[in-house]
C-alpha cells in the first residue's frame, strides 16, 4: 500500500515532518509513505495560470501525478491562527481542480498533526476535514492523532521518542489501512 505524505510546514524541521518521519518508522507492514518535499514549489493557486500552463504548472502536474498513484494520503497539519496554513490550504487547492484527473476525488485521506503549543491542532484540523469533504476525498473518521507539546516528544535528532505518541501513530496508520482496504474495495480481494 502506497501512501503520499504530505508535510503542511515548509519548515524542513518541523514537527510536522518530524511526524510524517515517524509514521514512515511505524507503518503497518504492506504499507510504505513517501513524504512529498517539494511544496515549496508550488505556487500560489492562480486560475490563469492553470489555464496558460494546461493543468498548472510543472510542480503542480508531479504532485497530481504522484497522488493519482498513491493508495492513500496522509496530511500532517500545523495550526496557523487556528487553522490550516497557508502552503497547505494552496497545495489543496491545486489539487482539487479537474485537471486532466481530479486526484483527490475519492482518495482515502488520513489527518495528523502536531504543535509546540499545548493545545493540539484540533481546529486546523477540523478546517482541513472541511475542506477535503468540498473536493469529495474519503477521510478517515478515527482514530485522531493531536500531538501537543511536541517539542517534548521529539529527540535532538528529530526521533518521536513519546511512547504514547507512538503508539497512537502506530493504531491510526492501522486504521488508515483499514480504511483504505474497505473504501477502495481491497478487503474484498481474494489475496
Amino acid at each position: 500500500m502506497d501512501i503520499l505524505a504530505l508535510p503542511g510546514s515548509l519548515r524542513r524541521a518541523s514537527c510536522n515532518r518530524r511526524l510524517l518521519m515517524a509514521a514512515a518508522e511505524l507503518a503497518p507492514p504492506g504499507m510504505t509513505l513517501q513524504i512529498w518535499n517539494e511544496m515549496g514549489s508550488i505556487p500560489l493557486y492562480d486560475e490563469d495560470l492553470e489555464r496558460e500552463t494546461n493543468g498548472g504548472p510543472e510542480p503542480v502536474r508531479r504532485l497530481r501525478s504522484r497522488l493519482a498513484e498513491a493508495d492513500g494520503l496522509l496530511i500532517a497539519t500545523p495550526e496557523y491562527n487556528h487553522s490550516v496554513p497557508g502552503v497547505l490550504k494552496n497545495t489543496i487547492d491545486w489539487l482539487s481542480r479537474p485537471g486532466p484527473e481530479e486526484p483527490l476525488a475519492g482518495k482515502p485521506v488520513a489527518i495528523i498533526g502536531a504543535t509546540r503549543g499545548r493545545w493540539g491542532t484540533r481546529l486546523a484540523q477540523s478546517a482541513l476535514r472541511q475542506v477535503l469533504y468540498s473536493t469529495e476525498s474519503l477521510v478517515l473518521p478515527s482514530p485522531a492523532l493531536f500531538l501537543a507539546n511536541a517539542s517534548n516528544a521529539f529527540d535532538e535528532d528529530g526521533r518521536l521518542v513519546d511512547e504514547q505518541a507512538r503508539r497512537n501513530l502506530g493504531a491510526l496508520l492501522s486504521a488508515f489501512q483499514q480504511w483504505i482496504e474497505r473504501v477502495t474495495g481491497q478487503a474484498d480481494r481474494p489475496s
